[in-house]
């Protein structure tokens, strides 16, 4: 059978839930592929910045912003020791201005993802995907990027089915 990773980038404390503030201690992207560890067997990783955006929502969101326009790799607490032993990523993140967290890149570049299907999987409070999908093609040559799924934030914890159905049409369940 084959091997599946959920590599994961997600931000608890003040999040920004449709049109209003709210302090969380799980973060959405979490929520979800904690869901996912429900349907699959895979393995997981959390992919953590050494040096976390502030928990103030505001305040994290320009830090993102600066990150993006640097094009800066955010130094990470820690990588897998390899990623060879999957066929399967599914790699879940919030949207950060239309794409991946700068976090993502950092992870992704530190691999060779060539042969490997990579599955997105993105939360937001309904900026879709954004250029993410094309981002990380860009970023993980040889990969076959499969059409991502968007998950509203605010919906995370109730969005078993829209997984499940995206899942079995990527042929993991």
């Amino acid at each position: 059978m084959a091997k599946t990773l959920i590599a994961f980038f997600s931000r608890a404390d003040e999040n920004y839930f449709g049109g209003a503030m709210r302090y969380v201690k799980t973060g959405n992207t979490e929520i979800v592929c904690n869901i996912v560890k429900t349907l699959i067997p895979a393995d997981s990783f959390k992919i953590e910045m050494k040096h976390p955006y502030s928990p103030v929502y505001m305040t994290c969101i320009e830090e993102a912003k600066r990150d993006l326009r640097a094009n800066a790799r955010p130094e990470l607490v820690s990588l897998p020791a390899s990623v060879d032993g999957y066929d399967t990523v599914v790699l879940a993140y919030p949207n950060y201005w239309g794409t991946v967290p700068m976090a993502v890149l950092s992870f992704l570049e530190k691999f060779d993802f060539g042969g490997k299907t990579i599955l997105p999987l993105c939360t937001n409070e309904g900026s879709g995907m954004g250029s993410s999908e094309r981002d990380i093609k860009r970023a993980c040559p040889g990969a076959v990027v499969k059409s991502g799924l968007s998950i509203t934030g605010s919906q995370a914890a109730s969005c078993e089915g829209s997984v499940r159905r995206w899942l079995a049409e990527n042929g993991l369940m």
